[in-house]
């Protein structure tokens, strides 16, 4: 395969990859950036591509693997290693977690606001907070699934009415 050919074809695959690079970085501008890295990289490494395999599939392959690559830079570049002699930032009071008290104290209202729903709702929304599936929830409780989904979601409202101080 010619230059131009191959120019022409990977012409012809950007098409195709544009909406591809949109859904790995969610934004238009990053996505063309992308788009334009995966094209660099398809042209400096023209030799590696093996003629009679598919193009478009290569040129996907590059620009998932850049895609990760500068996921990894950019998390890597985010991340904060303190070097100070004496660690000042990891010492500093500045990032201290908060006592336990008032934890407890939102707890005790969440029990409490638990407590105090009808049975006909705590029930089956327990249930649902332990891990049980709608239908086990339903078999368990001899109820149809959707009203146990509405149960569920009925609990879930009073709970969210009476606790609203925590939102």
């Amino acid at each position: 395969m010619t230059a131009l050919e191959f120019s022409y074809a990977i012409t012809q695959s950007t098409k195709a990859l544009k909406p591809f690079a949109l859904r790995l970085t969610r934004d238009s501008d990053d996505a063309a950036d992308l788009l334009q890295d995966t094209v660099v990289k398809a042209i400096i490494h023209k030799e590696k591509f093996s003629e009679g395999t598919n193009l478009k599939a290569w040129m996907y392959t590059i620009m998932k693997n850049t895609f990760i690559t500068n996921y990894q830079k950019m998390v890597k570049r985010k991340t904060f290693i303190d070097t100070t002699e004496n660690l000042h930032f990891i010492n500093s009071t500045q990032f201290s977690t908060k006592n336990q008290g008032e934890q407890k104290f939102a707890m005790d209202d969440i029990n409490k606001a638990v407590s105090s729903l009808d049975v006909a709702y705590k029930e089956p929304f327990m249930m649902y907070f332990h891990g049980y599936k709608y239908h086990e929830i339903a078999e368990k409780l001899l109820v149809p699934i959707g009203t146990v989904k509405n149960r569920i979601h009925l609990a879930r409202k009073e709970l969210k009415d009476v606790l609203k101080m925590y939102k």
